[in-house]
């Protein structure tokens, strides 16, 4: 079932997972949290992810009033993401997530590489905006 689909029906569940369907939607509330960020910012926070899926992403979760996109006329265009009062009310749910896989997942550093290195990495460069 296309996600446009599950919109259609009155399914708080369905309507909710059609808002954070994707992969990167929790990833960009949790890098977000109750901050301002640019655009760029976000791209190095998460750098895993390409500029054109980001964009995607944001426009989507602006659609579905998960954020706020503020864009200033200046030279160079500045552009921030901030939650709004939806998004951020997403936090302790993704938090309890991480809780939930934490308590449940047998970490294998061989295998895996840890959530820090892919969001907040210690090194991270300014951002390009």
């Amino acid at each position: 079932m296309k996600q446009n689909e599950l919109m259609a029906y009155s399914c708080p569940l369905g309507k909710a997972m059609s808002a954070l369907g994707s992969k990167w939607k929790p990833i960009i509330v949790l890098v977000i949290k109750d901050r301002k960020l640019r655009f760029g910012e976000l791209a190095v926070r998460i750098n895993v992810i390409s500029r054109k899926v980001l964009t995607d992403q944001l426009r989507e979760m602006e659609a579905d009033g998960l954020v706020i996109r503020e864009e200033f006329k200046e030279i160079p265009p500045r552009v921030e993401y901030s939650l709004t009062e939806k998004g951020l009310a997403l936090l302790p749910i993704l938090y309890q997530l991480e809780e939930w896989e934490k308590k449940y997942h047998i970490y294998d550093p061989e295998k895996e590489k840890d959530c820090k290195t892919l969001l907040e990495q210690k090194n991270i460069k300014k951002a390009v905006v």
